[in-house]
């Protein structure tokens, strides 16, 4: 276990905190900060889950916002560069 900003963590999660500290700071993917500025402006509301998968041969932040009138968007953004690949809501 690891402790992170107080925060108690398994070996497993620590390693892909290390694996996406690298790819950051190889510039493989951009920061989960500026991605989530990016789409605040075209999918306003409240963040519920950001995944970062390897897909395709590409980095890809899956991210679920809870929108307007409740409705939850499941968005697919190129970690590279920023580039909105899809985009729907339930």
């Amino acid at each position: 276990m690891f402790i992170i900003a107080g925060v108690t963590i398994p070996h497993a999660l620590a390693d892909d905190i290390d694996q996406v500290r690298k790819l950051r700071n190889t510039e493989s993917i951009l920061p989960l900060s500026q991605i989530l500025k990016n789409i605040k402006t075209t999918f306003p509301g409240t963040l519920l889950d950001v995944e970062l998968e390897y897909e395709e041969g590409q980095f890809v932040y899956e991210i679920e916002i809870l929108g307007h009138g409740r409705h939850i968007q499941h968005l697919k953004v190129d970690a590279r560069t920023g580039k909105l690949l899809t985009g729907e809501h339930d």
